[in-house]
């Protein structure tokens, strides 16, 4: 299982950077956390939120888009299909 830390936090957004996402962090009003703008590829997830709460958000939002495997690098495909078994197991 990996870590609720930082470093995982920053793996996620680059994760979704390489698929083209653009990753910010504003204050608003969302009722899950977070807001897709999906024609501009654009995640915006609640900047009050902790570490532990940002990586869930992501991790939800990522189950929601589809991220394809030829636009990412063997690293970020690797980390991707650990996050996805993790997820499973959940």
């Amino acid at each position: 299982m990996f870590k609720y830390t930082t470093n995982t936090l920053k793996k996620i957004e680059d994760l979704l950077k390489e698929a083209g996402y653009i990753v910010r962090y504003e204050r608003g009003n969302f009722m899950a956390g977070y807001c897709i703008l999906e024609s501009k590829k654009v995640v915006v997830i609640n900047r009050y939120y902790e570490t532990e709460s940002r990586i869930n958000s992501l991790l939800e939002i990522m189950g929601k888009i589809n991220l394809e495997g030829e636009e990412l690098s063997e690293s970020s495909r690797d980390f991707l299909h650990e996050i996805q078994l993790q997820t499973v197991k959940v």
